[in-house]
């Protein structure tokens, strides 16, 4: 009786998982290996034939590399500043409620209002950055379009509106720090820049794994800004891997293809997924 209880209260965590979580990745799995249905043909099977035209699409491959290029240029950069904003506002200081306020704040914004405000400082001639720089007697900047930075204007933007969020994880981290550590290493004359190496930075790696983990996730799925400032232009240097599934889909009606790009994103996160727990987590020493 007690199996038939635990069955019941699983059952609608288990039906809603398999309406909208596993049935939809087998149904993707399985149009990947067929043809667009319309009026004049029928749905054919076609095997392996989408990926091996993925392998030869260059907007694949460049968005595949704009996709690593942004992780790799956001994941770090985001971790390191909410590290360092979580260091400042744990301190004792004037206003920090406020401080901690206005960092958290890009957080609760919606990705499409952050998108269109940073489209006013990077508008030409009248955005904000623009005006900046005239001020200082340079020539202004296309930011948007020119293609060598575009995408590291929307690196900008992404590291802008999620540090605050990992600052939030690694300010209750922070917090739960055990002070016997940081009183003896007092007592020995440690300078607070080897207690933060040898005691707090350590203590730090679970959040920071965690932390990471969820950056990596966020960054193959970053694609709301794209729609408002780049469209994934100039010359596909700002096209990510989830923006060019939505618009093969969409723009292009072919869904076949996009289910086949949407199986290669899968298992890319699978990949970093083992990666991370089979090898990075086991280098960290949690209490």
């Amino acid at each position: 009786m007690k199996r038939l209880y635990g069955w019941i209260f699983v059952l609608p965590a288990f039906i809603l998982l398999s309406v909208f979580t596993f049935y939809p990745i087998i149904a993707t799995l399985i149009d990947s290996f067929y043809s667009d249905k319309t009026i004049f043909r029928p749905r054919v099977f076609l095997g392996f034939e989408n990926y091996h035209h993925l392998l030869h699409d260059p907007v694949f491959i460049t968005t595949l590399l704009n996709n690593f290029l942004f992780a790799l240029g956001t994941v770090p950069a985001s971790i390191i500043l909410a590290l360092i904003m979580a260091l400042l506002v744990s301190q004792r200081t004037p206003a920090k409620g406020l401080i901690r306020l206005t960092y958290f704040t890009p957080t609760i914004l919606p990705m499409i209002a952050v998108a269109n405000i940073w489209l006013f400082f990077y508008t030409p001639q009248i955005g904000l950055f623009n005006k900046i720089i005239g001020l200082l007697g340079y020539t202004g900047i296309n930011w948007l379009g020119n293609p060598s930075t575009a995408l590291p204007s929307l690196m900008i933007l992404t590291i802008w509106k999620e540090a605050g969020f990992f600052m939030i994880f690694y300010l209750a981290a922070l917090q739960s720090l055990p002070k016997e550590l940081y009183e003896a290493a007092g007592i020995e004359g440690t300078s607070n820049w080897s207690c933060f190496w040898k005691i707090t930075f350590p203590l730090l790696m679970p959040t920071t794994f965690f932390i990471t983990i969820n950056a990596l996730i966020e960054a193959f799925r970053f694609v709301d800004p794209i729609f408002v400032l780049t469209k994934g232009g100039p010359d596909n240097a700002t096209n990510l891997l989830l923006y060019y599934i939505y618009e093969t889909a969409f723009s292009f009606l072919n869904h076949s293809y996009a289910a086949t790009l949407t199986v290669v994103l899968v298992l890319i996160l699978v990949v970093l997924s083992i990666i991370q727990f089979g090898v990075i987590e086991k280098r960290i020493h949690y209490q």
